[in-house]
């Protein structure tokens, strides 16, 4: 018995002075410093009387003490919960109430927020942030060597909260396999190796920046250049430098909108990853014609990881997400679960060892997604062709996503709806140069009444994390319904298309 994530990932660099991480003001962290840091967090948390299994979750700006507390718990045997750092109080009470999370560690700022709060749900509140906290203190006084806690592959390693249509996050479980087999995966799909330095401008609670970007260079043995956030005229100063970036389809334009961006700038780099979100085809053909590099897109979810992707060698089609990863299985169904013939839309289904265990306590919905043979229902719509190529051509239940955030819609109405004055809400997502897509509110008054919207707006502000908030909201006398009552939010995406196309 060992503890797999960690022993792979960890293990065999752990005496190496080798760099992993190269910050901004060109300070580097070895493997071997950093693996120091990893237990000493370890040896923090087990002084705070957390223990294997327990919950940790994390409201933490990205940082170097942030990415070894996070594998402190791998290291300790806990279940980690990193939380976007945009989510509000109330919605950070939520997630610790429904982990059961014994600790919660978030930044200074908001501790004297959050710590009442979470006490009446049993858990302690400690700090942590890029100049410090208290967890960096109670670190900084335990050994540099700690015991690795006895794991197998098929206990769970982290939660992380996906939205729900109902308004309410799913928490999504992971084992230390699910985890562990889509980075060795990668790495091999993506000829990954110990000489390749990766831009790392993502956020490391997000499935993205932590479990792709940061387990596949650490299962390679490369180094990352991490940046606190996207800034892309440091992106193009390190460039020089680097060999591989992984961003959201922001990421890529916010490069093309640089007049520094030219194809020289990227003549070391052998990859450019893109996900989260599509990747529009004009992006696509603009950054091969600057660059030389086609960009190569795959597809994941918060419960599945990385399913598909276009090859490393081999045709990367504009506009889909490749084929499914060595492993995985994947098809387009009906609503009944039957496969349907190449070139037939429907619901794309998933199964490997990349997929989920299920939601936390919420077993009725875990019955409703994971099926019994193992396959994982995306609740995206999508076409295979005879190659077996994946395209997503919508999405099911009006997810919006956002610089590559996920956002649902009925989360928004439920708070507008609540809103004085307000009769009923509707939100869509519609087209937007830098994000991908952004989320637009209408709102029908009740009859009589006038709708301050700046109120509303500041609702809003108080009770969501910013990128769900819509960026445009207006007022109209109905919704469009069709001849059975169901909002058309197709006619409203419509009428909103053109509104930041300017």
């Amino acid at each position: 018995m060992s503890n797999p994530l960690y022993d792979t990932l960890l293990g065999p660099q752990s005496q190496s002075d080798k760099v992993f991480l190269h910050l901004p003001d060109g300070d580097t962290i070895s493997y071997a410093g950093f693996v120091g840091r990893v237990a000493q967090f370890a040896g923090a948390l087990r002084g705070l009387g957390v223990q294997p299994g327990d919950r940790v979750a994390l409201q933490v700006e990205k940082c170097p003490d942030a990415l070894a507390l996070i594998f402190g718990c791998i290291q300790a045997g806990m279940i980690f919960l990193p939380l976007n750092t945009g989510y509000t109080p109330d919605e950070v009470v939520y997630f610790v109430e429904n982990s059961g999370a014994r600790l919660l560690v978030c930044d200074p700022s908001r501790a004297d927020t959050l710590a009442a709060e979470a006490a009446r749900f049993g858990a302690e509140c400690e700090t942590l942030g890029p100049k410090g906290g208290s967890m960096s203190t109670r670190a900084d006084a335990a050994p540099t060597v700690a015991a690795v806690e006895q794991r197998t592959s098929n206990d769970l390693a982290a939660f992380l909260y996906t939205s729900g249509t109902t308004g309410r996050s799913k928490g999504a479980m992971l084992s230390q396999h699910n985890l562990l087999s889509n980075a060795l995966t990668l790495v091999d799909l993506w000829r990954f190796t110990d000489t390749d330095v990766l831009l790392h401008a993502l956020p490391i609670f997000h499935t993205h920046g932590l479990f792709v970007a940061t387990n596949v260079i650490l299962a390679a043995g490369g180094s990352m250049v991490f940046f606190p956030k996207l800034d892309d005229d440091a992106l193009i100063n390190w460039m020089p430098r680097a060999t591989s970036l992984m961003g959201v389809p922001t990421f890529y334009t916010r490069l093309l909108d640089n007049p520094r961006f030219e194809g020289d700038v990227a003549r070391s780099m052998r990859l450019f990853i893109s996900g989260s979100a599509p990747l529009l085809a004009e992006t696509h053909r603009q950054f091969e014609a600057r660059t030389g590099h086609r960009i190569l897109e795959r597809y994941g979810m918060t419960e599945t990881n990385m399913s598909t992707s276009n090859p490393y060698e081999g045709d990367r089609r504009a506009g889909t997400v490749g084929l499914p990863l060595p492993g995985v299985e994947a098809k387009v169904c009906d609503d009944t679960g039957t496969e349907l013939p190449r070139g037939e839309i429907g619901t794309l289904e998933v199964r490997g060892p990349n997929v989920f265990q299920g939601y936390w306590q919420m077993p009725e919905k875990t019955a409703a997604e994971l099926r019994a043979d193992g396959f994982f229902i995306t609740g995206d719509l999508a076409v295979m062709d005879t190659e077996g190529y994946v395209t997503i051509v919508g999405r099911g239940k009006d997810l919006i996503i956002s610089g590559g955030f996920n956002i649902y819609p009925k989360e928004i109405e439920e708070l507008l709806d609540g809103q004085p004055g307000v009769l009923e809400s509707a939100v869509v997502g519609v087209p937007h140069p830098d994000f991908g897509e952004t989320p637009v509110a209408v709102l029908v008054p009740l009859p009589g009444e006038v709708l301050d919207l700046e109120a509303v707006g500041a609702e809003v502000s108080a009770r969501l994390a910013r990128f769900k908030h819509p960026r445009h909201m207006e007022l109209i006398d109905a919704l469009p319904r069709n001849t059975m009552g169901k909002v058309q939010k197709a006619a409203l995406r419509e009428r909103f298309a053109g509104l930041f196309s300017g």
